[in-house]
């Protein structure tokens, strides 16, 4: 069951530690921490409960860290893809546009950053993320909301500095 949940865990935890190394020891330290509660496990969303167990887990060495360590550069390597694009003008721009959305993805702060992991590259429901993070649906709500006027404004400003290039 907690096998077939591994990228969730691991997209959530890169995300917010912004360190492959790093996420990948909280992701394994998350799954033995799981392990070891399954007996505790009522039943209901394995997922949900597992996320909530790795976000938890980054929070916790993040606050052993201290705030400094917590305002690093994101690592380009962790999100970078390899997708195959015939049209190099094409690959120069999808690129230019991921660094630039991964820029002002880094921008936000971490709680604003995890509900939009949740969200949009995990899919989850409202609910799924208001049961991980321990807040209100209408709290998740609210800060999707902020996380993507934030991101919608950051994006804009880049744009406008012409920074971006549109694509036809």
């Amino acid at each position: 069951m907690l096998v077939a949940h591994l990228d969730a865990a691991y997209n959530l935890a890169r995300y917010l530690m912004r360190n492959e190394t790093e996420a990948e020891d909280v992701v394994q330290s998350a799954y033995v921490r799981a392990i070891s509660h399954f007996a505790g496990f009522r039943g209901g969303d394995g997922r949900a409960w597992l996320l909530m167990i790795v976000r938890n887990s980054c929070y916790d060495l993040m606050r052993k860290r201290g705030p400094s360590l917590q305002d690093m550069d994101f690592d380009e390597a962790v999100h970078s893809g390899e997708r195959q694009n015939p049209n190099p003008e094409t690959v120069v721009l999808l690129a230019e546009r991921a660094e630039v959305v991964r820029k002002s993805l880094a921008e936000l702060p971490a709680d604003s950053r995890e509900v939009i992991v949740l969200r949009e590259l995990e899919q989850l429901s409202y609910q799924e993320i208001a049961s991980i993070v321990g807040i209100p649906v209408g709290t998740v709500m609210s800060r999707l909301s902020r996380a993507r006027q934030r991101l919608h404004e950051t994006l804009s400003g880049y744009r406008e500095r012409g920074e971006i290039n549109s694509m036809s």
